[in-house]
């Protein structure tokens, strides 16, 4: 069975990462977490314009 998160090593500008940091701090979550939830969000964007 597959599993259902891969890790995986980025780089991030530092007051970039603050942000999130505070971010996912304020919805008390993971930086992991904020980041998919972040990520998950600009995809469904991307893909409601491209119809």
């Amino acid at each position: 069975m597959k599993p259902l998160k891969n890790k995986i090593s980025i780089t991030i500008d530092q007051p970039i990462l603050e942000k999130i940091k505070e971010r996912a701090e304020l919805q008390d979550r993971s930086v992991s977490s904020y980041i998919n939830l972040i990520m998950k969000k600009h995809f469904e964007q991307l893909d409601k314009k491209q119809k």
